[in-house]
């Protein structure tokens, strides 16, 4: 399931729930890590990015 977030540029950015590694907060927003290296970065604080992930329950259980 995909999440729309928007990026520090305000584009929209579309991202799949169930590929993502690890998120953490960074200076502009929070940082959305997915396996081999990739990130994007958006300005919605962490506390909103895990509520809207959470809600779609494709999380990777772990």
């Amino acid at each position: 399931m995909f999440v729309k977030f928007t990026s520090p540029d305000r584009a929209p950015v579309a991202v799949n729930a169930t590929q993502i590694s690890f998120i953490s907060n960074v200076g502009e927003g929070t940082r959305i890590r997915f396996g081999e290296g990739r990130s994007v970065t958006v300005v919605e604080p962490l506390d909103e990015v895990i509520d809207r992930l959470n809600r779609t329950n494709q999380l990777p259980e772990g």
